[in-house]
């Protein structure tokens, strides 16, 4: 095999499975590590992948912090659609947990009101929208003012947490990565998951497929933390193997 037909093998791979291991690339082209480092240099060079840690990736793997207002405008079939899955697991006597994001800004809207239904969380936005039912009691956690996220963050909002048990945690992020795990782009908000989590009887992550291979500054958890996961029909089957193998609940909507 000479280095084009290798190149396209590379390519095909990993526009089928979103992200590829480079000693799979060894194994299954039957070359050295130093050949598939080379291979990878030469292709990211020409934008046709992005490097990352034992491997490659078709998307850029590192999550930029992006104002809320241009969040909103990104993916937005999907962040509705995944929204309107995860409202359906909001049960009447439920306390709850909504963390920061758009995606979990779309459940917010998808939520009927229910009786007895306590939403604690830590985003404006989501209190706003919340605070149109009477039914639902909305608390919001003190903090520092995030302004690109409309949220709170530090240490106020993570020791609030702390008179709190919740039956499930809606958690939005900016990076799913199968070997680093769950990030988001701000390392407060990171540590405030991390609190979230730990008051939750059950984590349900809410991710559109763009965020999948991706990672953010601050990492929240692994894998072993996560319950569920809903996102849209883009993902790949590599990926939802693997979340699976974890143990994770893929609901594909």
């Amino acid at each position: 095999m000479n280095t084009v037909e290798r190149h396209k093998k590379i390519i095909d791979k990993i526009n089928q499975e979103g992200q590829v291991k480079s000693q799979v690339l060894c194994d299954e082209l039957d070359v050295s590590s130093v050949t598939i480092r080379k291979d990878l240099k030469f292709l990211e060079e020409k934008g046709m992948l992005y490097r990352m840690h034992g491997g490659a990736t078709l998307n850029n793997p590192y999550a930029t912090d992006r104002h809320v207002s241009e969040k909103e405008k990104m993916n937005l079939s999907e962040k509705m659609m995944i929204g309107s899955a995860a409202a359906k697991l909001v049960t009447a006597n439920d306390s709850i947990l909504i963390a920061s994001g758009t995606t979990v800004l779309a459940l917010a809207k998808s939520i009927k009101p229910l009786e007895n239904l306590t939403v604690i969380t830590s985003a404006l936005n989501v209190a706003l929208e919340l605070n149109k039912h009477l039914e639902i009691e909305v608390i919001q956690l003190a903090g520092i003012l995030r302004k690109r996220s409309s949220s709170v963050t530090g240490m106020y909002a993570e020791g609030n947490l702390h008179d709190f048990s919740c039956t499930k945690l809606f958690l939005g992020v900016d990076g799913i990565d199968l070997e680093f795990g769950l990030t988001t782009a701000n390392v407060m908000e990171a540590r405030l998951n991390r609190e979230m989590i730990k008051v939750s009887q059950k984590t349900i992550v809410l991710a559109d497929s763009s965020k999948f291979g991706k990672r953010g500054f601050g990492r929240i958890c692994g894998f072993d933390n996560i319950d569920e996961i809903i996102t849209d029909s883009n993902i790949s089957n590599f990926t939802k193997s693997e979340l699976e193998e974890f143990g994770i609940k893929v609901t594909i909507v």
